[in-house]
């Protein structure tokens, strides 16, 4: 199936106006900064996803916390401010949560760093008696972990997760102070079962794992395997992610050890969007320096999936550009560089398995030299990647027909059962997107306007 065509729009507002509202100052619960009536409708932290733009505009749209009164709009430089804002009572009231500045998840009440040892004390864990207990060479390879050096690691692992992850509820918006840095480095932004959630203008970073467990029957030499992805998204709807960095910087998975042969995997993934979740959109973010990047649909048997991805920016990404199962998936604008960048070396772009419906449109890929056109694509044999206008080094190029064409058992099918319509913003003259995409992609390039700076 070829894409249907579209007008390349002339400008593209990136933020929808809206009624007059409240924006706190600096500070957890304090006085709303007065703004005139202009301001307040075009301050980024109100912004709304613009019609038709992806997946997640469909029906009612997506817009976070816009209707958030001045009581709900929070202003938060610390990890105990987040937690008091995304817990503030009701619990089902719009919010507006902005980040001033860098938060460092993996701190105690009173901002204090907590380390890997601050989670284990007490808990009987210990990596050491870890590695002795499940050796493969005594423990075998047929069953995974259990006995008290596993129960300790989950101990440690959940005093952990109770001070590094979010629970992000509905109609909230979680928005970056433009000029400030804004950012969370260790943390987990957790959005389950719920509808309505906005995540915009955020550096996301290093959010490890200090405790990955051993499963010895993962493959068929066992691998390490992690927790906590940066953002997840579990059995949720109208969700837009815009304009946010990530990366495992500043530990890359370069500085990991192995054990057993395999590497002690820390991080997990960047972006998840599992367990029924549907109606998102993720546009004009920056993934970069990471392994597994974005998963779409956690199993084989999972439901909906309905995602748009565009203009966002993948350097330095070995794999899941995205991995999707199931749903129908619009990839279009995006920017792809093959290049190894601080130890991470592509392996492929995007994985369509379990029947998932990719629809990869006006797409750019920089492929090094290291690499063939073939290993753009991957695939179970079940899942379709249609789409048109894709280029690689310049040159229109037919992904699936490369693929296909380099002889794997299992090929990608080239038709889907889908058209999409949900495409604001979609540009089909594309030559000039990776230098478009340096400049407009990732956390730090808002005004306070919505707009890009410069």
């Amino acid at each position: 199936m070829s894409a249907s065509s579209h007008r390349r729009p002339v400008g593209r507002r990136r933020l929808a106006l809206i009624g007059a509202a409240a924006v706190a100052a600096a500070g957890l619960g304090a006085a709303p900064l007065v703004m005139s009536a202009d301001a307040a409708a075009t301050d980024l932290a109100h912004g709304v996803l613009p019609a038709k733009d992806g997946w997640a505009a469909s029906g009612a749209g997506t817009t976070g916390g816009r209707a958030a009164d001045a009581a709900h709009v929070f202003t938060v430089s610390t990890r105990a401010e987040l937690v008091k804002a995304l817990k503030a009572a009701p619990a089902d009231a719009p919010r507006i949560i902005q980040v001033k500045g860098v938060i460092d998840a993996n701190t105690d009440d009173a901002g204090r760093p907590l380390s890997c040892q601050s989670y284990a004390a007490g808990t009987g864990y210990s990596l050491a008696a870890y590695l002795k207990a499940y050796d493969p060479a005594v423990w075998g390879r047929s069953k995974v972990p259990s006995g008290s050096q596993e129960s300790a690691r989950r101990t440690a692992q959940q005093n952990q997760a109770a001070r590094m992850t979010f629970a992000v509820p509905s109609r909230t918006t979680i928005v970056g102070v433009p000029g400030t840095g804004a950012g969370i480095t260790g943390g987990s932004l957790q959005v389950k079962n719920a509808d309505n959630v906005v995540i915009r203008n955020l550096t996301l970073t290093d959010v490890r794992d200090c405790f990955p467990q051993w499963d010895p029957t993962d493959g068929s030499t066992g691998n390490w395997n992690s927790e906590y992805d940066a953002v997840t998204l579990r059995g949720s709807t109208h969700v837009w992610a815009d304009h946010n960095t990530f990366s495992d910087g500043p530990h890359y998975d370069g500085a990991n050890t192995s054990y057993f042969g395999r590497e002690y995997q820390v991080h997990d993934g960047a972006l998840d969007i599992t367990n029924a979740s549907d109606l998102v959109t993720v546009e004009y973010n920056r993934f970069t320096n990471h392994d597994k990047t974005m998963l779409i649909g956690s199993s084989d048997k999972d439901t909906r999936l309905r995602v748009t991805l565009h203009h966002n920016v993948f350097q330095g990404i070995v794999q899941r550009a995205p991995l999707a199962r199931v749903g129908q998936v619009h990839l279009y604008d995006n920017y792809y560089d093959t290049a190894k960048l601080n130890g991470y070396a592509h392996s492929y772009s995007i994985n369509a398995r379990a029947g998932a419906q990719v629809v990869a449109q006006d797409n750019y890929w920089a492929l090094s030299a290291d690499r063939k056109v073939a290993q753009l694509l991957s695939g179970d044999g079940t899942g379709a990647v249609a789409g048109s206008g894709n280029l690689v080094n310049g040159t229109v190029t037919d992904l699936v027909a490369a693929y296909n064409a380099a002889g794997p058992k299992k090929k990608i099918k080239a038709t889907v059962n889908w058209t999409p319509t949900l495409t604001a913003g979609l540009e089909t003259s594309i030559g000039g997107l990776p230098a478009e995409l340096a400049r407009k992609a990732g956390a730090g390039v808002l005004t306070a306007t919505g707009t890009v700076a410069g």
